[in-house]
């Protein structure tokens, strides 16, 4: 293969995925000849789950030319500034992974090493007094960050807790309108190329045969391009990820909804609750080994609070990726290209991430072997600094009340995880790799929230006089209590902006 031109791209599947390719790939290729077509059937519907969010997905519609409150509007969805992880240490313990930052690092040294000085001297104050983002979500206030702020304690980010399906039409309506190609209707059949192995064309329910030159498989689980027909290999990770279901149910909202998502912990997996404008989503993933889907159920509906709108929604699910989420002319986004339990709201971001890397692959509409390898090769690495995050959760748990924990408590970890904890045990060193979603502050909320601290911190935090530092870090939560005093209340921030973005408009 070298220099395969591309003038035709067919996506196969709409959704979220399929939409968000859509939008994004027709914006790249704006000053192109090249032409882009969905086939998505409205009688297949979509796992349409995916309801809480990371900020980077505020940056992928800003791209397209959309405001925050648009979204908000289009896609009935409340903010968020975290996700509290309930139980997951131990019962009864509660932690928040912040979008944002602790503190602020000084002489070149990260604010944790200061911060466990501070502990060794006999002051107790916890890692996240030190986070605005956490103080926010824990009072459940808002308002928009300062575009400059003047302190690194001011820096916050925030996402949103959206209605997927919403999100998905928003999508679609952008991509049409910008001229992309929709054709209604099933695909029936995969055609390869006898001398290439290269997909030639789709053959639909009514018969039409649609070449094109690059394909996008965004059909969901079954992978009909990528694993059908070009029998992709799948790497399993289920020796370090043992849930391996879900069950899905949408409720009323009960009360005022939270700028944080909430993961509970239970005895053989763990629940979400996600608010948005007009509803909550729930769901429970837990791990078939260990508990019955009866039983997963009624875990599931003893924990909601609100009426439930329709009967729970089960799926199946193995995690891991494709071992080439680009093979041959074919792309895989969103589920076609893997799956990893939605513990930090990393599904669509890895869509996101997907399309990126396609754009970046085409500066002119031409590809060839090297760009398909590097292609894979930072897919991979993606991939893996994710599975590593979301291992970390399980690994440090120090509950006893379930044979299910216990295991994960004792798996052996991928070298690649084994080397990050090691570095922050020993050194407090929070080691950062190159394609990796989750910085540094990302995985010290993890480990402080588990009680995982370093046996050492930075040498030079010594020569720092301890009065001095006590009370630079006590003028630090100070100034994040003052500041949070100040904001308004999650629901009032709505109510302020109700007018641009009643829901349905």
């Amino acid at each position: 293969m070298s220099n395969y031109r591309v003038n035709h791209i067919l996506i196969a599947g709409g959704g979220t995925a399929g939409w968000m390719t859509a939008a994004k790939l027709n914006q790249h290729f704006s000053q192109t000849t090249v032409k882009i077509t969905v086939i998505e059937s409205s009688e297949i519907g979509t796992i349409g789950v995916g309801e809480a969010t990371i900020p980077t997905l505020r940056r992928f519609y800003q791209s397209l030319g959309m405001s925050d409150l648009e979204v908000i509007r289009k896609t009935a969805a409340t903010v968020k500034l975290g996700i509290e992880f309930k139980d997951w240490h131990k019962p009864g313990s509660s932690f928040i992974h912040p979008f944002g930052i602790f503190g602020h690092e000084a002489n070149g040294i990260r604010f944790h090493h200061y911060w466990m000085k501070l502990r060794e001297l006999g002051d107790n104050s916890a890692l996240e007094e030190y986070s605005l983002g956490i103080a926010m979500a824990r009072a459940n206030k808002f308002t928009f960050p300062l575009e400059n702020p003047e302190s690194p304690l001011s820096i916050f980010d925030w996402a949103l807790h959206f209605d997927a399906s919403l999100f998905g039409k928003l999508m679609r309506d952008y991509a049409l309108a910008q001229g992309v190609e929709h054709i209604d209707a099933k695909i029936n059949h995969v055609n390869i190329h006898a001398d290439n192995g290269f997909i030639r064309s789709l053959t639909l329910d009514d018969d039409r045969e649609l070449a094109a030159d690059l394909f996008i498989d965004c059909t969901g689980f079954r992978g009909l391009l990528i694993g059908d027909a070009l029998k992709t290999d799948y790497v399993d990770w289920s020796q370090w990820l043992l849930c391996n279901r879900a069950m899905a149910v949408q409720s009323e909202l009960v009360g005022e909804a939270m700028a944080r998502t909430v993961s509970k912990a239970h005895t053989a997996g763990w629940q979400w609750k996600i608010p948005l404008q007009h509803r909550q989503g729930n769901g429970h993933v837990y791990c078939s080994e260990f508990v019955s889907d009866e039983q997963a159920k009624e875990t599931l509906l003893q924990h909601i609070d609100g009426k439930v709108l329709h009967s729970p929604r089960k799926f199946h699910f193995t995690p891991g990726r494709r071992s080439r989420a680009w093979n041959k002319n074919c792309i895989a986004i969103g589920l076609a290209a893997g799956f990893l339990e939605p513990l930090e709201s990393t599904s669509i971001a890895l869509i996101e991430t997907g399309i990126e890397k396609i754009c970046s692959s085409f500066l002119r509409p031409f590809f060839d072997q090297e760009v398909v390898d590097q292609f894979n090769q930072r897919t991979a690495a993606e991939w893996e600094r994710i599975r590593d995050f979301i291992i970390v959760h399980y690994k440090l748990n120090q509950r006893n009340d379930s044979e299910f924990w216990h295991y994960c408590r004792n798996i052996s970890m991928p070298d690649s995880l084994q080397q990050k904890i090691t570095a922050y045990h020993e050194r407090g060193d929070l080691l950062h790799y190159p394609y990796e979603i989750f910085h540094p502050d990302s995985w010290l909320a993890i480990y402080s929230g588990f009680g995982f601290y370093p046996q050492n911190y930075h040498k030079n935090v010594e020569r720092l006089n301890p009065k001095y530092l006590q009370q630079s870090l006590a003028l630090m939560r100070q100034s994040i209590t003052e500041a949070v005093a100040g904001f308004p209340s999650l629901n009032d921030f709505m109510l302020q902006n109700q007018a641009q973005y009643s829901v349905g408009e």
